[in-house]
């Protein structure tokens, strides 16, 4: 994978590699966190500069270009296809999901064959790091799989740096719980909270290497960088093959998934941390939550729920306006003078 930071017109050497941001919670001592100042986290924020990297589409096998640009505030985050020059670019929102079997697939309204796929991790890393608004385009129909989680998007979000911008932050409070309910138990929900978005997951697999597992947090950058983004997606052996067979999963390797053969991971290295397969659930709910167009003050409760159920859940929420509200707003400060944060690229 090629990844090519481009601050103000000056980029590192396109065969630089993208290096694991936190391997484990031991290492946050070492690594800048991306924040900010408290008194400036009701306001709107962005990238400071453009980003790009090149590399595999997980379904296709091809490869992509990919370009983060910085937006203005109520932009909110936008995808754009840069194979079709001139084409218009659209918003990353629940009701413009036109798939969900295998990934988050996200269209054009007036022109569905323009669409991005497997834009989970992306918006995961997103709404973690607390980016409000963003352009990304892709020379693709689908986004770079890079190691299979959100953990090289987070390194390149950080490296892009945080730029806050004077326009107050809109925050969707869920005001009753919303449930919604799938196959053999599966179900989401979301309920009113006191602060931020909480998220617990729980799951269920007949593979012995995965089982039962559960986990839940308290979203927070740096919470999400230490214990969730680098957990990687996951499949079983018996059903690459099928995939492979209707052109599906062509990018896909040991080295962007993890996986599992009954009680086997095939993987050399094993997981990265015990429970991964519930951390990466956790991480898909983060960026599928994010598709509301706004962070969200709730808590999420998932069972054996994926990209599916995550886009029902909220398509049921903003089917009622008794279900949500936004936030009043807090009193704000001035970014002037404020200065962003960055970690070396």
């Amino acid at each position: 994978m090629q990844v090519t930071p481009a601050h103000h017109g000056k980029s590192v050497p396109a065969d630089r590699k993208v290096r694991p941001l936190l391997s484990s919670a031991s290492d946050s001592t070492q690594t800048p966190l991306f924040s900010e100042r408290p008194d400036l986290k009701n306001l709107q924020t962005t990238l400071h500069s453009p980003i790009s990297c090149r590399g595999i589409a997980l379904h296709s096998g091809l490869d992509v270009d990919l370009e983060i640009s910085p937006a203005e505030a109520d932009t909110g985050i936008r995808f754009q296809r840069s194979d079709y020059p001139g084409s218009p670019s659209f918003p990353a929102l629940y009701d413009r999901i036109i798939d969900t079997k295998l990934s988050t697939v996200v269209a054009c309204k007036d022109d569905p064959s323009l669409r991005v796929a497997t834009i989970e991790h992306l918006m995961a890393a997103l709404n973690a790091l607390e980016i409000d608004n963003a352009l990304i385009s892709v020379s693709g129909p689908e986004l770079p799989v890079l190691d299979g989680s959100a953990d090289a998007f987070a390194f390149l979000l950080r490296c892009a740096g945080k730029k806050t911008l004077n326009t107050p932050r809109k925050i969707i409070e869920i005001l009753r719980n919303v449930r919604v309910e799938g196959d053999n138990g599966a179900f989401a929900e979301l309920r009113p909270a006191q602060r931020g978005l909480s998220l617990a997951i729980s799951l269920n697999f007949d593979a012995e290497a995965i089982g039962c597992q559960r986990y839940a947090m308290q979203l927070d950058p740096a919470r999400f960088l230490e214990e969730v983004s680098f957990c990687r997606t996951f499949v079983n052996r018996k059903d690459i093959e099928y995939l492979q067979s209707i052109g599906l999963a062509r990018g896909g390797s040991l080295d962007n998934a993890v996986v599992v053969d009954g009680k086997t991971i095939l993987n050399p290295a094993g997981l990265k941390i015990e429970r991964e397969f519930a951390r990466h659930k956790l991480l898909d709910a983060i960026g599928d939550l994010y598709c509301c167009g706004y962070r969200l003050k709730a808590g999420f409760i998932g069972h054996k729920s994926g990209h599916k159920i995550n886009n029902e859940l909220l398509r049921s929420v903003f089917s009622d306006q008794k279900n949500w509200r936004f936030e009043a707003e807090a009193p704000t400060v001035s970014a002037r003078g404020h200065r962003r944060t960055r970690v070396a690229a």
